[in-house]
C-alpha cells in the first residue's frame, strides 16, 4: 500500500506539473513572451511546482529534512543529470543571457543559502528575504521580455495558438492550471507520506531520501521538459528550464517553506557541510562549461552525468556505512575532482582568449 501511494503520488505530481506547464505556457505566450523568458519563468517555475508542493507538505508535517534535501538534491540533479543526459542526446545551445545574467545569479543564490544555513537554521526572515528576491527577479525578467522585438513576440505567440485566442482557449488553459495545482497538492501528500515510511523501513535518514528519491522524483517534469525541448530544437528552453528551476527552488521553494514553517527550518549539519557545498560547486561548474562556445557538448554532458552517479553512490555508501566509502571519497577528493576543476579552468581560459582574439581582429 505504501509503494502504491508513493508511485501514485509521483504520477499525480508529474501529471499536475504537465497540466500546469501547458496551460500557463500557452497563456504566457499570448502576451508575446520570448522562448528563453518562458523557459526561465513559466516553464521553470511550473516544473518546479512538485518541489514546492512537497516541501510545503514536509515542513507542515514536521519533516524539515525532506524539504531541505528536496531543494538541494533537485538542484544537483537538474544540472548534473538533466543537462548531462540532454547534452548526451543533443548538444545544447546556451544563450548569452544565461551566461551573463542567470547562471551568475544561480551561483550567488547558492552561496547565500549556504551563508543563511551556517547556523543550521533557516529563519522565517531569511525565507521572506528569498521570496522578495524572487519577486524582484520575476519583475526584472518581465520588463526585459517586453523589450524583445515584435517579430519574436508574434512568432512565439503564433506557435501557441495565435495572437487572439478564443474565449474557450482561455477557459481550457485556466482549467489546466487549476487542475494541475489540485493534482500537485494530492500527489505531494502521498509522496511525502510514502517517503517517510520508506526511510523508516530502510533505516536511513529522511535527508538521504530527500536528496535522492524525492529529489529525482520531483525533478521528473524538468527531465521530460528539457529532453522534449532539446529534441524539438528549442534548446534555449531546455537549458533555461534547468537554470530557472534552480533559481526558483532556492528563492521560491526554500523561501516559502521556511517562511510558513513555525520558527523556520532546522537544517542538518551534514547538508551544510557537504550537500550545499556540492550544490555550489555544481553551480560554479556551469559557467566554464557554458562558456565553451555557448554549447554543452556530448563530452561535457557525459562528464556531468558521471558526476551525478558518483554523488549518488557516495550518498548510498555513506548511508550504509560501507567499508568502500573512505577509498571512494579519497579517489574523488584527491584525483577526480582536481583533474576536472583544472580541465574546466583551462577550457574557460582558452575560450576567453579566443574571444579576445576575435574581438581584437
Amino acid at each position: 500500500m505504501v509503494i502504491f501511494l508513493f508511485v501514485a503520488g509521483l504520477v499525480l505530481l508529474i501529471a499536475g506539473a504537465e497540466a500546469l506547464v501547458r496551460g500557463s505556457s500557452r497563456l504566457a505566450a499570448v502576451f508575446g513572451v520570448s522562448p528563453l523568458i518562458i523557459g526561465l519563468t513559466v516553464v521553470a517555475f511550473g516544473t518546479s511546482s512538485p518541489e514546492l508542493a512537497v516541501s510545503i507538505k514536509a515542513v507542515l508535517s514536521g519533516q524539515a529534512d525532506i524539504a531541505v534535501g528536496n531543494v538541494v538534491g533537485s538542484n544537483i540533479f537538474n544540472i548534473l543529470f538533466i543537462l548531462g543526459l540532454s547534452a548526451m542526446i543533443v548538444p545544447l545551445m546556451v544563450s548569452q543571457q544565461l551566461i551573463r545574467q542567470d547562471v551568475p545569479l544561480m551561483m550567488l543564490l547558492s552561496v547565500i543559502v549556504l551563508l543563511f544555513t551556517l547556523d543550521l537554521h533557516l529563519s522565517r526572515t531569511e525565507g521572506f528575504t528569498l521570496i522578495i528576491g524572487l519577486a524582484a527577479y520575476m519583475f526584472f525578467l518581465i520588463r526585459q521580455s517586453r523589450r524583445e522585438s515584435d517579430e519574436v513576440k508574434s512568432e512565439y505567440a503564433k506557435e501557441f495558438g495565435g495572437d487572439s485566442p478564443k474565449k474557450s482557449a482561455w477557459t481550457i488553459n485556466l482549467l489546466l492550471v487549476l487542475g494541475g495545482l489540485g493534482l500537485l497538492v494530492i500527489g505531494s501528500r502521498w509522496l511525502v507520506d510514502g517517503a517517510v515510511t520508506f526511510a523508516q523501513y530502510l533505516g536511513v535518514s529522511e535527508i538521504v531520501i530527500g536528496l535522492t528519491i524525492i529529489a529525482a522524483g520531483t525533478s521528473l517534469p524538468e527531465v521530460v521538459t528539457s529532453l522534449i525541448a532539446a529534441l524539438r530544437g528549442e534548446r534555449d528552453i531546455a537549458v533555461g528550464n534547468v537554470v530557472g528551476s534552480n533559481i526558483f527552488n532556492l528563492m521560491g521553494v526554500l523561501g516559502v517553506a521556511s517562511a510558513i514553517a513555525p520558527g523556520g527550518i532546522e537544517v542538518s549539519a551534514s547538508v551544510t557541510r557537504f550537500d550545499i557545498p556540492v550544490m555550489i560547486a555544481v553551480s560554479f561548474a556551469c559557467l566554464p562549461i557554458f562558456l565553451t562556445g555557448g554549447v554543452i557538448s556530448r563530452r561535457e554532458g557525459t562528464l556531468l552525468l558521471g558526476y551525478y552517479v558518483a554523488y549518488t553512490l557516495y550518498l548510498i555508501l555513506n548511508a550504509a556505512r560501507h567499508d568502500a566509502l573512505p577509498a571512494f571519497s579519497a579517489a574523488m577528493l584527491y584525483f577526480v575532482i582536481p583533474i576536472t576543476v583544472g580541465t574546466m579552468i583551462f577550457i574557460g581560459l582558452r575560450e576567453m582568449r579566443g574571444r579576445n582574439k576575435t574581438a581584437a581582429s
